[in-house]
């Protein structure tokens, strides 16, 4: 920790000097708790960061689609239009990687629920299911099932290790869920908590802001803040160490999401990607949502808010859009890549802006919650590293069997949960009704029981749901 007259100099050097306004104002307890706060801040890189992020903020991308390129046919493919052969190859591949114990899950659980209006964990959210499940503990279950599918296919019992990357704003509630959960049946042991770093919140002028008088404004650095987190954790060495090759990663917000993908897994695996993205079809140009294309022989996400109307709404002969491939941060990385971005690429990553609303201390010693942007958190984004990749794949899924994030209140009717639960509730009416049942009422299906629709004939065929229903194994 470093002394007050350290912290001084640092901050005049760093032009910060203003978070000290109220120094004198502090007690003895506020002034040593302020004290390591600010001990805990690299104030030279988070200027540093501010000025790169503004002037990323300020570059002129409105020529980036003059480069666009949609993703080479030779590095596509679709669920859709692969042959049941070849995608029961891709499924077996993937399981066999989760027998031999060599697949690792790589959670991004470190986002606040600002826009749900709730102050704990996205994956400990009520979302009012027959089951009373939560999205972490529908993860885990889908852990436990595809582990256990997969030794029925190749006769060993492998493990699935699952990295969960948390913030200070959700690390203690996520950890003691899974501790009072008894972490839903998976060992403890192979379940692995890590936190990412956080920046200061700036005000408009370069200025950090304060969120209390003794304490600097901080938010999460991004799911991007993912590669320096592996590195400070010395994560990639703990993933070599229990024999992990492949890392699937993903958002903890989307109810859908087949976590360690058997399918996914294989497809990368079989084309020998060192990085992969799952994506949905985008139908709608307009749709706010990233898309992955080529540009200058790489792959990148573009926003939508980076390409024109024209652009955006281009379709090929099939009357699909030419940039269809909608990123929904679902990432293939072989541990080899993780490691070499970590160590080697970690600095080049591009920093964002985000504007936001950030509750600070005025100049009078007044708590402000201001209805509108009054500064920006900086972030990095998980996709940029696809530039590095030798070998990059995407793989086209289907949005209703697979994307549907928790995002809003119920209040905005998109990315709610309401609008969550019903795309459970549909797509586990498709299982019973392929599996010769009839639903008329809504349904949900434990992820314990069947992963993605199989082993249901003998449950359902010939029955009809008529109420709130949950299929679940004898055990639960």
């Amino acid at each position: 920790m470093c002394s007050i007259e350290e912290i001084r100099k640092v901050l005049s050097e760093t032009e910060q000097c203003q978070l000290l306004k109220f120094w004198d104002e502090l007690t003895e307890e506020q002034r040593l708790h302020f004290i390591q706060n600010l001990s805990s801040i690299d104030f030279p890189y988070a200027v540093r960061a501010f000025e790169l992020a503004v002037s990323c903020l300020n570059e002129d991308r409105t020529g980036v689609e003059t480069k666009m390129k949609p993703v080479p046919d030779t590095q596509f493919d679709s669920v859709t239009s692969v042959s049941e052969e070849v995608f029961r190859e891709y499924r077996d591949e993937g399981l066999k990687a989760i027998a031999d114990g060599s697949v690792g899950v790589l959670l991004l659980a470190g986002g606040q629920g600002t826009r749900l209006g709730v102050t704990y964990p996205k994956g400990i959210f009520p979302l009012d299911l027959p089951s009373g499940k939560t999205l972490y503990q529908i993860q885990a279950e889908r852990i436990r099932k595809i582990t256990s599918l997969a030794e029925q296919k190749h006769s060993k019992r492998g493990k699935i290790f699952w990295y969960i990357m948390t913030s200070d704003a959700t690390h203690s509630d996520t950890v003691d869920y899974f501790e009072k959960h008894e972490y839903f049946g998976l060992e403890e042991k192979n379940v692995i908590f890590f936190k990412q770093g956080l920046l200061p919140c700036f005000d408009f002028n370069g200025k950090i802001l304060l969120q209390e008088k003794d304490t600097v404004a901080l938010a999460p650095d991004g799911n991007g803040g993912l590669y320096l987190a592996l590195k400070k954790n010395k994560l990639v060495e703990d993933m070599k160490t229990r024999g992990v090759k492949y890392i699937h990663a993903y958002c903890v917000d989307n109810i859908l999401v087949k976590v360690a993908d058997p399918v996914f897994l294989g497809y990368c695996i079989t084309k020998d990607a060192d990085c992969g993205a799952k994506v949905i079809k985008k139908e709608i140009p307009s749709e706010p949502i990233g898309v992955v294309c080529e540009i200058d022989g790489t792959f990148q996400v573009i926003e939508y808010s980076e390409i024109s109307e024209e652009t955006a709404g281009l379709r090929d002969s099939e009357g699909n859009l030419v940039y269809r491939a909608g990123n929904i941060c679902n990432h293939f990385f072989t541990v080899e890549f993780l490691e070499q971005v970590s160590e080697v690429h970690e600095s080049e990553l591009p920093l964002h802006v985000a504007k936001k609303k950030i509750p600070f201390i005025e100049d009078s010693g007044a708590k402000i919650t201001p209805t509108s942007p009054n500064g920006i958190k900086i972030e990095k984004f998980i996709f940029d590293v696809f530039r590095f990749s030798d070998r990059f794949v995407t793989w086209e899924v289907q949005r209703h069997e697979e994307f549907s994030p928790l995002k809003n209140c119920e209040s905005v009717l998109k990315d709610c949960p309401s609008t969550v639960r019903r795309s459970l509730f549909d797509l586990h009416k498709s299982y019973i009704t392929k599996a010769g049942g009839k639903v008329e009422g809504d349904i949900e299906v434990s992820p314990l029981l069947s992963y993605e629709g199989e082993g249901l004939d003998d449950v359902v065929r010939g029955k009809v749901f008529k109420d709130r229903t949950v299929l679940s194994t004898e055990c639960e």
